[in-house]
């Protein structure tokens, strides 16, 4: 039973991608070994740091929580897929801009999350930012700096939205 696998198909950052996995391996795990993704990180293991944090079928979760099994079917993004897209591009112009994202360890999850803030259907306020990123701890910046790129670019995506 410690042995068993199970081929599971899903897709990675836009590409379709089938793979044979141990039954009980995470999410996370299956990320950074199996892919060689660098971005999720492995810390609490208890789902409350938000190092490990994924977009899958559009709902940021945590890879320490789900076995990898669980991303069948799932549309699954890690912030390197974000990256290479755009999509996130000037909330990471921001965040360095204001050295937000200090020594790396929590920045992936961070990114992820505020991009999920973004998406909003209505923008927030900094207690509302600063509520949204709750999940995710940061030890280096304090997170005035990230709150302050997360509004950042919230206003500058506002401004950019052509008028009614």
């Amino acid at each position: 039973m410690e042995d068993e696998e199970m081929e599971i198909a899903f897709r990675l950052n836009g590409q379709a991608v089938r793979r044979r996995v141990p039954a009980r391996l995470h999410a996370v795990d299956m990320l950074r070994e199996i892919f060689g993704l660098s971005g999720p990180r492995v810390a609490c293991e208890h789902g409350v740091c938000g190092a490990c944090t994924l977009r899958v079928d559009n709902e940021i979760v945590r890879g320490c929580l789900l076995l990898a099994p669980q991303l069948e079917g799932a549309d699954v993004w890690t912030i390197e897929g974000l990256t290479a897209t755009g999509e996130i591009a000037d909330l990471q112009a921001e965040f360095h801009a204001r050295n937000a994202m200090q020594c790396g360890w929590c920045t992936a999850g961070m990114l992820i999350t505020a991009a999920e803030i973004l998406d909003a259907p209505a923008p927030m306020d900094r207690q509302a930012i600063r509520e949204q990123l709750s999940g995710n701890y940061c030890r280096c910046t304090g997170y005035q700096a990230i709150v302050d790129a997360v509004e950042a670019t919230q206003a500058k995506r506002l401004m950019a939205r052509p008028s009614p």
